[in-house]
């Protein structure tokens, strides 16, 4: 009897036993599959943060971006104005070059019409210099000296030739050589005549004659005079005038010196009428 209940018993311990074993490899098993759970949770968790620290930084990448971007437009705008400018400057800039190539081209045809209008003038002065030069002989010549002067013929006859001592009579001798002088005068009909008395310092004692003013207008006028009543220039060319003695050649402290500056001078000048009408035409340049 001892021994029926003695093997139920050792069996009921075998069962114990062998289910406890079993337990605790499931438990083991459980346990090594826990901490392999837990340790690829704690992997992914690290990953989740990684991946968060990436996105953050993707964003401040992208914001970064799209204010440069945002730069790059405004910078692309006002380089777009400046160059829209810059091209309609040079395009106002080409139209003002134009414009100044031809205002230098009107101002260099303005020139030329100058420069052939003075050069047709200088040859036609030296035309006549050169022809009253050879009209007058060896004596008069000591008496008359002619020379071109800016653009102007001076035709100076000496006072003893001309007149006796304070007196504005015309000599005999001087109106031979007034004929040659006039003779070339009345070929060049487009020149005008200045006569011009000059006197030394020495004062005049003539009771009808007041002083050198006096005595030199009275002499210029009479040679004037000679030239349109005797020779026939026309009067409106001629121009008498007196300078005294204030408009002296030399000094008067000798008698050669105050000889020298008595003296009646022809002057002819070109008509200032061309040259008037040239600088009617002149270009007006633009401020």
């Amino acid at each position: 009897m001892k021994i029926r209940h003695l093997i139920p018993a050792a069996a009921l311990t075998a069962l114990v036993l062998t289910t406890s074993c079993t337990s605790n490899k499931k438990y083991t098993a459980l346990q090594s599959q826990y901490s392999e759970l837990a340790s690829k949770y704690h992997e992914s968790q690290v990953a989740l943060a990684e991946c968060n620290a990436k996105t953050e930084s993707l964003d401040d990448m992208l914001t970064e971006a799209k204010r440069t971007n945002s730069d790059l437009r405004r910078s692309y705008a006002a380089l777009q104005g400046s160059l829209n400018q810059s091209l309609q400057q040079n395009q106002q800039g080409n139209v003002n070059i134009s414009k100044l190539v031809d205002q230098i081209n009107e101002s260099n045809a303005y020139i030329k019409q100058l420069v052939d209008a003075k050069s047709k003038s200088d040859s036609l002065l030296i035309a006549l210099t050169n022809k009253l030069t050879r009209s007058l002989d060896k004596d008069e010549l000591r008496d008359v000296d002619v020379k071109v002067l800016k653009g102007v013929v001076y035709i100076s006859l000496a006072d003893n030739m001309l007149f006796k001592s304070g007196s504005y009579e015309i000599s005999d001798r001087a109106m031979e050589t007034l004929s040659k002088i006039a003779k070339i005068i009345k070929d060049y009909k487009s020149y005008d005549v200045l006569v011009e008395g000059n006197t030394d310092n020495v004062p005049i004692t003539r009771t009808n004659i007041r002083n050198n003013w006096d005595l030199s207008a009275l002499r210029a006028s009479s040679v004037v005079q000679v030239l349109q009543n005797d020779f026939g220039i026309d009067p409106s060319r001629l121009s008498a005038a007196g300078r005294g003695e204030f408009h002296p050649i030399t000094d008067n402290d000798t008698e050669t010196g105050r000889q020298r500056n008595r003296r009646t001078e022809i002057i002819i000048t070109p008509q200032l009428d061309e040259f008037m009408d040239l600088i009617d035409q002149a270009p007006e340049s633009e401020q």
